[in-house]
């Protein structure tokens, strides 16, 4: 899969998954442009990937405001000429009762995870479709889609709509040769990998909690040029765990 030169926009990159997309794409010769809210943690991602002899810069980013994304996507054509893949990583959960959660909150939450979703990938594809091959969006969705614990009404319903908005725009956006993917990821473990316990691994049928470099390596393989007849779809990365038959014995 070669992604030399190639210019990726990856929102919510300054921590966790999305800092693991932005180190996979700068190791594969990619300009990473990682996009966040938080400018002190996304400046020290692009300086790491700058320091590994990656390409990137950071464009501080707001993802619930329309003007935000608008402006980071004429940053990153105007920096590198281009826009070929676009992730969307981007996301807050609020674990509240929903006897408890605000309409405010309720917002928000939809804002940052599903509207973005629609705004980024609107914008995105204005510069894509304008590339000879067209371009690639990835949207990082979640398990949670199709299964909850309580209290996560907020972010499973963005969460869902994630994987109903991946397909409508896989059929709108294929005139322009643009592949549009969504993976869910299951736990993905982003802080001690080494202070789990060995029940977390071994309830995965893996044997092993995720991690950034699981789905780092799904989004490489769903915006490869090579893997252009893969449109519409939802990956689901979890380690099994959707597939397992779960009874308290």
């Amino acid at each position: 899969m070669e992604f030399k030169d190639q210019v990726v926009i990856i929102t919510g990159g300054a921590n966790g998954i999305g800092k693991g997309l932005a180190a996979a794409y700068a190791k594969k010769g990619a300009n990473v442009v990682v996009a966040d809210i938080t400018e002190a943690a996304g400046q020290t991602v692009v300086e790491e990937l700058n320091k590994q002899n990656g390409k990137g810069i950071f464009v501080q980013t707001d993802v619930r405001k329309e003007e935000d994304i608008i402006h980071l996507m004429k940053v990153a054509y105007d920096t590198y000429g281009r826009i070929d893949i676009m992730v969307n990583n981007a996301g807050v959960s609020r674990w509240k009762s929903p006897y408890e959660l605000t309409i405010e909150e309720w917002d928000d939450v939809i804002n940052t995870n599903l509207r973005s979703v629609f705004l980024c990938s609107r914008e995105a594809a204005r510069y894509m479709k304008e590339n000879e091959e067209g371009g690639s969006i990835v949207n990082i969705a979640s398990t949670r889609a199709t299964m909850s614990e309580p209290n996560s009404e907020a972010y499973a319903a963005t969460k869902g709509g994630i994987l109903a908005l991946t397909h409508a725009l896989a059929v709108s956006f294929s005139e322009d040769r643009i592949t549009v993917n969504a993976i869910s990821p299951g736990w993905i473990e982003t802080g001690d990998y080494q202070e789990l316990r060995e029940i977390d691994h071994e309830q995965h049928p893996s044997k092993r909690v995720g991690k950034p470099e699981d789905i780092a390596r799904a989004c490489l393989y769903l915006s490869s040029k090579d893997n252009d007849f893969v449109t519409g779809i939802n990956l689901v990365v979890d380690g099994g765990m959707t597939r397992k038959m779960i009874y308290e014995h």
